[in-house]
């Protein structure tokens, strides 16, 4: 077996096993004009304070929605249930004051194109003094300081001349990290971070990826890191959360899942993942065939049980749970064999 390279650096391990995100049977259905769609089916994830946690699947796996739904940021179609603690604090339900008081100040989000989320009419300056100024009541001069001090803790040079740039003439990478600065303005406990190496070449992905750690390391921060980067959740998670048709599939540390991982679409993921020597014009990559489904409703099965290449009989008539302990898997058939990745 070729494993995937995890993280050479060491390992920050997280201060507390206690958790301060906590989320518990999270389900989130949007009405449309077909219908009512399922997006995202009872997941439970647990963010301990200053970790990383990963959450993975492909496209249409309710990765984001989950992610949006934490902090009460879905549109008025959506329906949330479930509950949704951070540092004991119950979100789901909470009235708008509240989470706007929380937003940015207690849970803050790196959104996955900030050329959409940053404002093509105001200095980036301006806009990471407008986090400061509503919640930490900074006046207009000491949040332009604290703005520039921002700038150079994320890495962009001569951090006094650019904090009076506009997004347009940042390169793209200046502009994911005008918004890490952003989202970390107010030192929040829990970082959204969503993406945030999309579209970025690997020079300036790894330059994010650096900032984070670093920020991670300095302020305590935890991360929830939402990708389908493999080779980003090896570098810099702690955990990982696989998802797959609304639904946790698979959860366990970051090297237990890399080594030994036991659902079949896990293993799907890792084979279809590009390894160094072997992929070089000589091998073709593995597929998962069919794709994520659209449900109206869940199925009392497992989703993936139509693209699964180990199905049975069980597992499409009824659902399986995710078994206890720290590597805990929902699936009637796991992989027990090694897989090559």
């Amino acid at each position: 077996m070729t494993s995937t390279p995890i993280k050479d650096q060491a390992v920050v391990e997280p201060a507390t096993t206690t958790p301060i995100l906590k989320v518990t049977g999270l389900s989130v259905s949007f009405r449309t004009e077909d219908g009512r769609l399922s997006a995202v089916d009872q997941v439970d994830l647990q963010v301990a304070d200053g970790e990383v946690l990963a959450v993975v699947g492909e496209s249409g796996c309710g990765k984001s929605v989950t992610a949006m739904s934490l902090a009460g940021l879905l549109p008025r179609s959506a329906t949330v249930e479930g509950s949704v603690q951070l540092d004991g604090v119950e979100l789901i339900g909470a009235d708008k004051r509240t989470l706007r008081s929380i937003r940015g100040r207690e849970i803050a989000y790196i959104f996955q194109e900030p050329m959409t989320s940053l404002n093509p009419v105001f200095t980036v300056g301006y806009q990471i003094g407008e986090v400061l100024r509503v919640h930490n009541g900074l006046s207009r001069s000491a949040a332009r300081k604290r703005s520039v001090e921002l700038l150079k803790l994320v890495g962009i040079p001569s951090a006094e001349r650019r904090v009076d740039d506009y997004p347009h003439q940042l390169s793209g990478g200046m502009r994911q990290r005008v918004m890490i600065a952003m989202a970390v303005a107010c030192d929040p406990k829990v970082l959204i971070a969503d993406e945030p190496t999309t579209a970025l070449d690997v020079t300036i992905q790894a330059g994010i990826l650096d900032v984070l750690r670093s920020l991670r390391e300095r302020l305590g921060t935890s991360i929830v890191l939402i990708t389908h980067d493999l080779g980003v959740v090896a570098d810099i998670a702690d955990r990982v959360a696989v998802m797959y048709a609304g639904r946790v599939v698979e959860t366990a540390g970051v090297d237990e899942l890399f080594a030994r991982p036991q659902h079949p679409y896990t293993a799907g993921l890792l084979g279809a993942s590009p390894a160094a020597g072997r992929h070089a014009g000589t091998h073709r990559l593995n597929e998962i065939p069919g794709l994520v489904p659209v449900l109206a409703t869940q199925p009392d099965a497992c989703t993936f049980a139509d693209r699964c290449p180990r199905a049975l009989d069980t597992c499409t008539t009824k659902q399986p749970q995710l078994t206890p302990g720290s590597h805990r898997v929902a699936c009637w058939n796991p992989v027990s064999e090694q897989v090559e990745v």
